[in-house]
C-alpha cells in the first residue's frame, strides 16, 4: 500500500514543479497530495488500530499472575 502512497506523492510532486508559481505548485502539492493521502491512509489503518485496540482490551482484563504462585512453584513446594 505504501508504495501506492510514495507512487503518487511522486507524481504530484512533479505536477507542483511544473506549476507556474510558487503559490500554485504549493496549493497543488497540498491539495493533490497531502490531503488525499491523509485521508486515505487514514482510512486504511483503520483496521490495525481497531485490531491493536482489541488486543490492549484483552491484556488489560487478563488476570494478572500472582506472584506468591510463581515463588511456591520455584521453589518446589
Amino acid at each position: 500500500m505504501y508504495i501506492v502512497a510514495i507512487g503518487w506523492m511522486y507524481v504530484v510532486l512533479m505536477m507542483s514543479i511544473a506549476e507556474a508559481s510558487v503559490v500554485a505548485g504549493i496549493m497543488t502539492f497540498v491539495i493533490y497530495g497531502v490531503m488525499p493521502l491523509s485521508i486515505i491512509l487514514y482510512l486504511m489503518g483503520t483496521g490495525k488500530r481497531k485490531r491493536d485496540r482489541a488486543a490492549a482490551e484483552k491484556l488489560r482484563l487478563e488476570p494478572a499472575p500472582d506472584p506468591q504462585m510463581q515463588s511456591d512453584s520455584a521453589s518446589g513446594q
